[in-house]
Formats: structure tokens, sequence, C-alpha cells
């Protein structure tokens, strides 16, 4: 069986520099999304575990949101972009804490890290009980 080779996106050429940045993670129970945006909230990069190649449940698996948390840093610091950040989890999905271990070995300085998964407080009404 042949090893599956993983993919680097080339570096995007960005406007401006950016010293600090937000690196927000969102992973729910299907994909991994990983968006680097300035202090002001524009995005600057971004990769997602299906961008990556992984394909129907792989897509799910915490190894593609370590791979999609790795392609987004890698190009951000080897342009020389960014040095800290703080990082904003979101969702439950399996990738959260992969992503996050790859956002620490990347050399970033993580400044914070905040939960900002939204909880309902009650909110919808359930659908009507089911009769068979």
């Amino acid at each position: 069986m042949p090893r599956r080779a993983t993919r680097r996106f080339l570096p995007r050429k960005t406007k401006h520099r950016i010293l600090k940045g937000v690196i927000c993670v969102r992973t729910s129970f299907r994909n991994t999304i990983v968006t680097v945006t300035d202090t002001q909230g524009q995005a600057v990069s971004w990769s997602s575990a299906g961008s990556c190649g992984f394909k129907g449940t792989k897509r799910r698996s915490p190894f593609a949101a370590q791979i999609a948390t790795e392609n987004v840093v890698h190009t951000l610091v080897n342009q020389g972009l960014l040095k800290e950040a703080e990082v904003m989890l979101r969702g439950n999905g399996p990738g959260k804490e992969p992503a996050l271990r790859a956002i620490s070995k990347s050399g970033i300085k993580i400044k914070n890290i905040y939960e900002v998964t939204s909880v309902p407080h009650n909110g919808c009404r359930p659908p009507k009980r089911r009769r068979v």
C-alpha cells in the first residue's frame, strides 16, 4: 500500500505584514476549518481538511485537522508574517486538540486561548415525539 503524501500549498501573496494575529479553529463533526486573521478580523490565510485532500469521513479525523493547521501556519511562518497569536477554538469536533498542538509546535507564541463554542440556554423547542 503506497504511503499517502500530505499536500502542501504554495504560500499566498500578502499585501501587508502582520506580527500579531488571531487563529480561528472551527471543528465540526464533518470538517475542520482554520482561519488566520489580523487583529481587526480581516482574513489573511485559511485552510480546511477538505482542501488538504481529505474526503468523506477522513475529513473529520484529528490527523486531518492537524494537517490543515500545519498548512495554514506553515505558509505564514515561512513568510515571516506571524510571531504571536491568540487562538479561538469553536465547535466540538475531534480535531480541536491536535490543531492546538500543531500551532504550539510551529513556533508561534500563543498569547491567549479562547473557547468560543456557542451553548444554547434552552433554545429551540425539540421536534414532536415520533409515533411508530
